[in-house]
């Protein structure tokens, strides 16, 4: 059956492992437009009416950009099982803590205005505001984790998946720093969106609060990268001694992986390329900052997105190729080369997004051009089915 697909195992693999960023970045750019404008309804929205224009601003496209999240669920389930086994099972309870946040988030946008009693609406207005701030932070956290690595282990008999760390120890000061990281770029999102959307006191007050996210983004992704380089411990691997094209194994016999302070910078030196994304992270912070002051509108929500890719892909390029390394046995950490599911099953993959992607992404362009414009109070007033 290996004959009859055109890439090779290792090549669908890169190819994958590329898509799952690319997912998570429209996750965060899309969606974490919806999380920032619901973390910033205290600060920018002060009126009951100026409050309705924020859950109008993302009423129409809220449900829609959630299907980023999925389809990356979706391929880490399906692309990459063991990482979906290990993941998931291990951040049991953080990801409870996200459903939670992500299942509360609609019930309070659908519920909000159904009655007009001042206390009913500022409950679903602080529970929006929250399940923003939780997913966010949630996020990052978990990022945080990823790089400092996780205490897992695979059984050596039966390759079940053994975690041996706690929910607790989740929140260690580097991963919280991320968590932090993850809450300004959600929030500069939200802001320049707002930004965009709105007019009056509310664009004003969110340009406001796009420039401090903004820095906010630029202070502590510098933090971050100086921290991995000084006192992160790293991981390291080989990837020329893992068998070409063969079947996925984390137990590999062949497979060395050490550990030391700053590895994780080292992919930076063997493709100088890498720099971009950091670069890219810090420069589209920047100019979204300048350009929302001026009023840039569209441009500085580009640039916001472009900066949430360069942090996004920064995180890739420094653990590449790991997906999932283990703090308790290095040797059993999860790569692209030896956690995805089969050669065919990539192919088959491939061929169904090559269809049905674009398809979501029309649809997405469709929704937004037909939903363009200000979102005003009086516009909200005048529409009979307005959030």
């Amino acid at each position: 059956m290996d004959s009859l697909i055109l890439l090779d195992y290792d090549t669908m693999r890169h190819i994958w492992w590329l898509l799952l960023g690319v997912l998570l970045v429209a996750f965060a750019v899309m969606d974490g437009a919806d999380l920032g404008v619901a973390m910033l309804l205290p600060f920018v929205a002060k009126t009951d009416d100026e409050r309705r224009v924020l859950y109008n601003v993302i009423g129409p496209v809220w449900e829609g950009n959630q299907v980023w999240l999925i389809l990356a669920g979706g391929v880490v389930f399906a692309a990459w099982p063991l990482l979906y086994a290990m993941s998931f099972s291990g951040f049991y309870l953080a990801m409870m803590l996200l459903l939670v946040a992500l299942i509360l988030r609609p019930v309070a946008i659908k519920y909000r205005s159904k009655l007009t009693s001042a206390k009913w609406r500022k409950n679903w207005d602080i529970t929006w505001c929250l399940t923003g701030l939780v997913a966010a932070l949630v996020f990052g956290v978990a990022i945080g984790n990823v790089m400092l690595g996780v205490p897992f282990r695979f059984e050596h008999d039966t390759l079940r998946p053994v975690y041996e760390g706690s929910f607790f120890g989740l929140f260690m000061p580097f991963a919280l720093l991320c968590g932090l990281l993850s809450v300004a770029m959600m929030a500069l999102q939200g802001a320049v969106v707002l930004g965009w959307k709105t007019e009056g006191e509310i664009a004003r007050l969110a340009k406001r609060w796009a420039m401090i996210s903004g820095l906010a983004v630029i202070v502590l992704f510098i933090l971050g990268g100086v921290w991995i380089a000084a006192a992160v411990t790293g991981y390291v691997i080989d990837p020329s001694i893992i068998p070409a094209n063969e079947v996925s194994n984390p137990l590999l016999a062949s497979k060395a992986v050490t550990v030391a302070d700053g590895a994780w910078m080292n992919n930076y030196a063997v493709a100088p390329l890498t720099w971009l994304a950091p670069v890219v992270g810090v420069l589209g912070a920047l100019l979204a900052i300048v350009l929302v002051g001026r009023g840039g509108g569209l441009l500085a929500v580009v640039m916001s997105s472009l900066s949430i890719a360069g942090v996004i892909f920064t995180f890739g390029f420094s653990t590449y190729p790991f997906l999932l390394p283990s703090s308790l046995e290095p040797a059993a950490s999860l790569t692209l080369f030896d956690a995805s599911a089969s050669h065919f099953t990539l192919w088959i993959m491939l061929l169904i997004s090559a269809v049905f992607l674009p398809l979501i992404i029309a649809y997405t362009t469709w929704v937004y051009r037909v939903m363009r414009g200000k979102v005003t109070t009086d516009t909200v007033n005048d529409a009979p089915h307005a959030y």
